[in-house]
Parts: C-alpha cells; structure tokens; sequence
C-alpha cells in the first residue's frame, strides 16, 4: 500500500472541506456571508489546482500561491501580510531585536561583502573586525559572488557555535583568520545617549522593541546624575514597535493613571483603553521631542501624548501616520498572518493613520489632506491640533536633504572608501569624537583622490538638460537647430559643477568626519560627531534654553 504524504493529505482534506463547506452552506442560504466565503474559497482552490497542472510552464506551487496571498491582502492596507514560515525568523528578530550571529551590519560595497559596523560587545567586536573588513571566507566557504542576504545566514546561527572567517584588512595583503563564538544579538533601541551641552541631555531611540523603556529610563536617570536638567528624545526614522513599550515610555514622562492610547476595531475585544500604570520618571523637566516623516506607529503614539498633555514640544516634520493595530495570528504549517485588527487614538482623541493609505509625497511623507476631511481636536492646555495623518509638529524643520555630490559620492563609496584609507594612515589624530576634524589640506587631498578615481556624476542642472533635450525631440522643436545651445549648456554647467566640491564643502567634510571618527569610536562615535552640526538637536537645544519661548509654544 502506498502512503500519501501528510502536506499532500492534509492539503486534499482541506480542499474536500472547502467544497463540502460550500455545498452544505448553499442549501441553507445562498445570500449569507458565510455561503460567499465558502463559494470563493472553492473558486481559489478551483484556479490555483488548474492553473499548477495545465499551464505551459513549470509553476513553483508555493511562489505562486504566496504571490496570490500578497495581492489579496495588500487591497486591504499596506500593514495586513502573510508571514510564511522561513521568514519567521526576521519577522523576530523586528519584533524582539533578537537573533544569534555575530552582532555586525554587512553589506556589499564595489563587489565585495564589508563589515559597515560592529556593535560593541558583541563577538564581531571583541573578536577585533573592524568597519571596511572584507569577508572573504565563512566556515571555509568563499564568499564571492554570494549575495549580502545569503552571506547573512552563514554569519548567522545558534548561539554558542564556532564560526570560522578569513578577512581581509586595509592595507594588509595577509588574510586575518578570526575564530569567534556566536552569540544571541540584542540590538540596543537606545543606539546612542549622551549630553549635548551642560545641562541638555540627548536620548537617540532607535526602536520600540522588548525593554525599550527600560532602556530610556536608564538613559535618562543616567543623564540627570551627569547634571542635565533638559532632554531632547530623538525618534527621527524610528519606524515602531511594541505598543506595550510606547505605552511605558509615555509613562515615564506622564503622570499615572493618564490615559496614553485607546484602540477602537470592529470586534468589541480591540476597544481597549490603555492607561499609564507606574510612577513617572520626569513630569516636569523640560522636554524637545524630534521626529520626521519617517517616525511611525509607536513614535507617533509617544509623539502624539507628548503634544496632547503639553508634556513638551514636537519639533520636526509631520509624522508618517501609521495609527493601525497589528495582530499576528498563527495559521497552518507554521505560518502566521499579520492583520490589522483596530486603530490607534491619542488622548486628544486623534486618530494618528493617515486618511489616504496611497496619498504620499515621494518622500513617504502624507500627502495633501482636503480641509473637510480634518477633524480639530485640543491639547491639555486647549492649544488646536488637527487629525488626518500623523502628528504635526510644534516647530516645523524643512527636511534635510544631501546635496546631489554628496549623496553621489556615498553611492560610489568615495566616502566610506576615503574615511578607511585616511583612518589606517593617520590613526594617531583620531582621538576624539566631538574633537577630531579635517583640515583645509586634508580636504584638498580627499578632491584630489577623488579626482584620481573617475569620479562622475549629474548635477540636477545635467539631469533637468537630459529631460530637456528629450521633451525637444519629442516636441514639434525637433526641427529647429537647438544643438549648439545645447552642447554650450553642458559645457557651462561641467564648469559650474567644479565649484560643487566648494560650494558644499562644509557637508561633505561633515559626512568625512563622521565616518573617520566611526572607524575607531563605532556608532556610538559616528553620532556623537554628527550630533556637533544637527541642525534639529541645534535648534532643539535653543529652544530649551528660551524658557519664554518653550513656555509659550505650550500655552494655548
């Protein structure tokens, strides 16, 4: 007797219930939502078992069935998918900020799989591989041509195993052979804390995953002992988390008992109320909160209680809008789905989800909201704020954007490449995060070396010309002799985009020094020389120091 495999059994019994559903189910009431579900399950099962056996070509059945999941689902909004079963283990890892690896960030640069940072403490780290590393083997196997995600899992294991790796190192010809032991990685949600000037304490939140108020807490107690008496939160590109950890970081800076965030859904058991539960940490010191429109979900829910009890002041961009309730529900063969089950509302009674799940700037930022779609709610001291997408700040910042050379240059490595080469060769002078800086000459060398490598890019000027020249053979003018014109424009502007390393020096020696400092002082370095020119942690820490002025921007 030959025995069916038990996936295939299972599968055949599931199909025999979807159709025995559905035939029951059309005697009793053919309009009843329960008939649809049962009638449509059937058609599904119908498509998907002959579409797999008579079309033309060899059909993987478990890619063509999660493509069918993913377009059904994405109907519904951006946030509801399926979860099969090997990406469970990253969907922990954004959940808990756990995994067992070595604790470093890799990537690919020119071809080559780099260490891009090390977390301190972790075996990467203490093993000695520093950033620029280059990966050449993993447990004996080369890793050229791999790519960055597959190189990922051969880091990547259970904790307590032995992994083997030959690097190779700037300015060394010798491979370095690191054995090192695998460890469960915790990344930090507070990546970076530190003071930002004699009495302004700066917190950097990373992440809402587990112990993420325990962590601000810590920061900030640590802070108060080192003398500050005024804080600034940065939750800038912080994309969510927890809500039980936005809750309790709402907490420590609002008094027990007031109400943080309320879920309201279809089904009765989502409309919860969720309340601060413990003694606060500071209900008093004054507080500048970042964001940007980037910062999402849990960022907006803290964003959002900060403004609506005039705990502080929201100084930035408008927020994503990200207000809805995920719950991930078990399903078969270890799988799990992610649905939105309810949305969130602040105390003020805003709802936080932007109105228009497709109706964003390129940016990601919300879109433009018709006036008679925005509801007017009040903060605790009566101040009016408005609902229909994310949190408006307090004090708006125009977002910072690179100029075209510098993001240039990080796109071809030039500064990554750059920082490494001047750090190995002049070790002795990066001694200090908030200390370290590049000098005229230094400068000069980075525009020559650049020089010698090739190094092309399209200024916006280029870029808008090529559009031009293209809109002028498309258009009626084809006929006329525009190339002269034309070719004495690229001309000008070749010229004009020599000054660019002048015009944009001061940026572009910001993002060198940042990154030189990072190749001794890791992340913790690189933001604490980043924070010296934030232009937002610059305007933050002057409003602090303006009693009149933060005092007004909370009065109603």
């Amino acid at each position: 007797m030959t025995f069916m495999n038990s996936k295939v059994k299972k599968t055949l019994l599931s199909t025999l219930l979807i159709s025995s559903l559905a035939f029951l189910v059309s005697f009793d009431n053919p309009g009843d939502k329960y008939f649809q579900i049962a009638k449509n399950l059937e058609i599904l099962s119908s498509v998907y078992s002959e579409v797999n056996k008579e079309y033309v070509d060899d059909i993987n059945p478990s890619d063509f069935m999660q493509k069918g999941i993913d377009a059904m689902l994405a109907s519904l909004d951006p946030y509801t998918n399926y979860i099969p079963e090997d990406a469970i283990e990253d969907y922990r890892f954004m959940s808990t900020g756990q995994y067992g690896g070595i604790g470093a960030v890799i990537g690919q640069r020119n071809g080559k799989h780099l260490i891009l940072m090390p977390y301190e403490g972790f075996p990467a780290h203490k093993a000695g591989l520093r950033i620029a590393d280059e990966l050449v083997e993993i447990d004996g196997k080369k890793v050229t041509g791999k790519s960055t995600s597959d190189v990922s899992k051969l880091l990547k294991g259970e904790a307590e195993t032995k992994l083997d790796l030959k690097v190779r190192r700037f300015g060394t010809e010798e491979l370095l052979e690191i054995s090192l032991m695998r460890e469960k990685i915790k990344v930090d949600n507070v990546p970076y804390f530190g003071m930002v000037s004699e009495d302004v304490g700066y917190i950097r939140l990373k992440d809402f995953t587990t112990n993420a108020s325990g962590e601000i807490k810590s920061a900030l107690l640590d802070l108060k002992s080192k003398g500050a008496v005024k804080f600034i939160l940065d939750l800038r590109g912080n994309p969510g988390g927890l809500l039980k950890e936005a809750i309790e970081i709402s907490n420590i800076f609002v008094p027990k008992g007031k109400l943080i965030v309320s879920t309201k859904g279809k089904l009765e058991r989502w409309n919860v109320f969720y309340n601060a539960e413990d003694a606060p940490v500071d209900t008093e010191s004054p507080l500048v909160v970042l964001a940007n429109n980037r910062s999402a979900s849990a960022s907006e829910i803290v964003s959002g209680v900060i403004q609506d009890y005039d705990r502080g002041v929201l100084l930035g961009q408008r927020t994503y809008g990200k207000g809805l309730v995920q719950t991930t529900l078990p399903i078969a063969y270890n799988a799990k789905v992610k649905v939105t089950t309810a949305k969130y509302y602040i105390p003020s009674g805003r709802c936080i989800q932007a109105i228009d799940y497709s109706n964003r700037n390129p940016d990601g930022s919300v879109g433009n909201i018709p006036d008679s779609l925005i509801s007017e709610f009040k903060t605790s001291n009566g101040r009016v704020v408005y609902d229909g997408g994310g949190i408006a700040p307090d004090i708006e910042t125009k977002p910072i954007q690179a100029s075209v050379i510098l993001e240039e240059l990080e796109i071809q490595n030039m500064i990554f490449d750059y920082a490494t080469k001047f750090y190995y060769e002049n070790k002795d002078r990066v001694n200090s995060p908030s200390k370290f800086s590049l000098t005229d000459a230094d400068y000069k060398e980075f525009v020559s070396w650049v020089g010698r490598k090739d190094f092309v890019y399209k200024s916006d000027f280029e870029k808008g010309l090529v559009q031009l020249t293209k809109l002028i053979k498309k258009d009626s003018l084809h006929h006329m002799n525009l190339n002269n014109e034309i070719t004495a424009m690229e001309e000008k502007f070749k010229e004009l985009k020599k000054q660019d390393f002048q015009i944009f020096k001061k940026e572009i020696v910001n993002a060198l020094e940042e990154n030189i400092v990072s190749r001794e002082f890791y992340f913790k370095g690189m933001t604490e020389a980043a924070l010296m020119h934030d232009e937002n942690v610059i305007k933050a820490i002057s409003v602090l120091n303006d009693p009149k002025k933060y005092n007004k921007l909370l009065s109603k």
